[in-house]
């Protein structure tokens, strides 16, 4: 029997606002997984239809994810661990070996391989990032609708000199990480004054 590989991947460890998602995805042996790629190198619309494919055709997937809050406790590492310990929790099927991207395993409770690059080399990766990614993006435009000002919707969380300038602007909101850099910065400004 042909064994069952997961790949995992996560998206929002750089923001400064939101959460950290990760997504777990596992293939049946031999399925065609032609036109996958990295996230980041596909076009909105391109990750879209790819989404849509995953959740069809894989043989199971499930997102995980770490709150503000957890990312704000644990530190970004560990929550990302978290939310990918939690996305292979809730697979419906457990995979006989895992692989991640990047250069550390997180905690889980099956054997796995940390690649660095993976979102560009292992299919399983690809589709874990494409998940995330669209998941993610997805979250933080209904948070742009029901929290305007900040243009989450425009930069989903990144520190942009947009979403900087907005910070400045409006001050640090639920959604916002206050262990960042620069959201501890506009903190202690308003604090001073």
């Amino acid at each position: 029997m042909a064994s069952l590989v997961a790949g995992i991947d996560e998206v929002g460890r750089g923001c400064i606002a939101g959460p950290v998602i990760a997504a777990a995805v596992i293939f049946a042996p031999g399925q065609d997984t032609h036109g996958l790629a990295d996230s980041k190198r596909l076009r909105p619309d391109r990750r879209l239809v790819l989404a849509g494919r995953i959740c069809s055709e894989s043989l199971a997937w499930a997102v995980g994810r770490a709150e503000v809050s957890e990312i704000d406790q644990l530190n970004i590492l560990r929550a990302t661990h978290l939310a990918m310990c939690r996305a292979v929790a809730a697979l419906p099927v457990l995979p006989d070996w895992v692989r991640v991207d990047g250069n550390r395993y997180p905690p889980l409770d099956c054997p796995g391989e940390a690649i660095v690059g993976g979102d560009a080399s292992v299919a399983e990766i690809a589709a874990a990032s494409i998940l995330a990614k669209v998941f993610r993006d997805r979250e933080m435009e209904v948070l742009d609708r029901l929290c305007p000002g900040y243009a989450l919707g425009v930069h989903k969380g990144y520190p942009t000199r947009l979403h900087i300038d907005r910070l400045a602007s409006r001050g640090a909101s639920f959604f916002h990480r206050r262990s960042f850099a620069p959201v501890r910065a506009v903190i202690d400004r308003s604090s001073a004054s």
